[in-house]
């Protein structure tokens, strides 16, 4: 009869258990998918006014998208692109529509690449 009840008493704590960890559990904000990307914007030329190309590019704005840090690389031929990061959650901004964003700033981008992609 002691062992019934304590394999009751068991099941009861146990069942409480499992009640306050999927409590606990839920209460924790669900993790969002992020991702880091690299993009290389290219100009068309040398005359291409690169702070002008950088100001259209930040000026995208989109739920889930974060503008990082930029920097001008030399190509070649007095050319440089425009190497920018940013942060986007995966489920709110694909690199389609960043991509096609940027070339819509056709009088100053050629190009755009994806340089490096890492999810977070």
């Amino acid at each position: 009869l002691d062992c019934v009840e304590e394999d009751e008493e068991a099941e009861r704590i146990k069942a409480e258990r499992v009640k306050e960890y999927a409590q606990r559990k839920s209460k924790k904000p669900a993790l969002i998918a992020k991702s880091s990307i690299l993009l290389d914007v290219k100009p068309w030329d040398d005359e291409t006014d690169m702070s002008k190309l950088e100001e259209c590019v930040r000026s995208i704005q989109m739920d889930g998208l974060l503008w990082g840090a930029s920097k001008l690389v030399p190509v070649g031929y007095g050319i440089k692109k425009l190497q920018i990061n940013c942060v986007v959650e995966d489920d709110k901004v694909g690199t389609d529509i960043l991509e096609e964003e940027i070339t819509k700033f056709e009088d100053y981008v050629q190009s755009v690449d994806i340089a490096a992609f890492n999810k977070i």
